[in-house]
């Protein structure tokens, strides 16, 4: 079972320079909400209440302003610091004394995930007793990912990072759950030609064990890379576009809270007041009317 949740928002944020000299790339708005709501949600939508946000030396601030430790959002948020980026599986040695003995899950702090079926999926796999287990999405240009091969079964066969030629079209995203033995599996990687730690490598790991599995998002289910300055904004136009047309908002942290009556109409009162007068406060009013 994953009851923890990391979040990993370091990093340099090279290629959207000179956007994230001064602020860290989670804290830009994606159209009406800070990109951190996002990867943030879909830990939410999973059931996982207790969350280790990774952010860059000197940047906790930055965060605590809009996602303080006693939120109202009725889960449990910690805050490390990350003094180097060495690498995504680098979360876990980060954060072995919040994992501890338990299971967890890794997302991206740049990724957007969406899809009607999304919290099912997310809810079917959340059980994970042993292994890892991937989530995989088609794309166009598959050479820009981490790309997974499988067989028949659904197996995963092969796993390569940024292929210059490749069948598969299945990328990789930026949300993985892992028991428990990860933590020890990361203490023995070797840095890549990079000097970083590559997942690609934590994930052979899993596979040459028979312990890696993959999940597809659906085909109606939309997964977006906000790396670039191009995909944040195409990122933002697609969340522009759902929320207009259906009065409905993505990544709205206080409402998935509601739902699954993590918290009360007296904390949606809160939160208005700490958002004050805004749109995403006129929201959280129309929840509780």
């Amino acid at each position: 079972m994953i009851k923890k949740g990391i979040i990993l928002a370091g990093g340099l944020g090279t290629r959207m320079s000179p956007l994230t000299k001064a602020v860290n790339k989670q804290l830009l708005p994606l159209f009406d909400k800070p990109l951190i709501f996002y990867p943030l949600s879909v830990l939410m939508l999973a059931g996982i209440k207790k969350i280790l946000i990774i952010v860059n030396k000197g940047q906790l601030n930055q965060f605590r302003k809009i996602l303080p430790e006693d939120n109202n959002l009725g889960i449990s948020i910690e805050y490390k610091e990350q003094y180097r980026p060495g690498g995504l599986p680098q979360a876990f040695t980060i954060g072995e004394k919040f994992i501890g003995k338990d299971n967890v899950s890794l997302i991206l702090g740049d990724n957007f995930f969406y899809g009607q079926s999304l919290t099912k999926i997310l809810k079917s796999n959340i059980n994970l007793k042993t292994g890892a287990r991937i989530f995989i999405h088609p794309v166009k240009k598959p050479h820009l990912y981490g790309v997974a091969s499988l067989d028949k079964n659904k197996k995963v066969i092969n796993l390569v990072e940024k292929p210059k030629k490749t069948k598969s079209n299945l990328a990789v995203t930026g949300l993985y759950f892992f028991d428990n033995k990860v933590i020890e599996i990361t203490k023995k990687l070797k840095p890549s030609k990079r000097g970083e730690l590559e997942i690609i490598d934590l994930l052979n790991f899993y596979k040459r064990k028979n312990k890696l599995k993959a999940e597809f998002i659906g085909r109606g289910g939309s997964w977006l890379d906000t790396g670039s300055v191009n995909d944040f904004h195409d990122a933002s136009n697609f969340i522009s576009t759902i929320e207009n047309r259906q009065g409905l908002k993505i990544a709205c942290l206080e409402e998935i809270a509601l739902k699954n009556n993590w918290i009360q109409n007296k904390h949606i009162k809160k939160a208005v007041n700490f958002y004050g007068n805004c749109d995403y406060s006129k929201y959280l009013k129309s929840l509780i009317i």
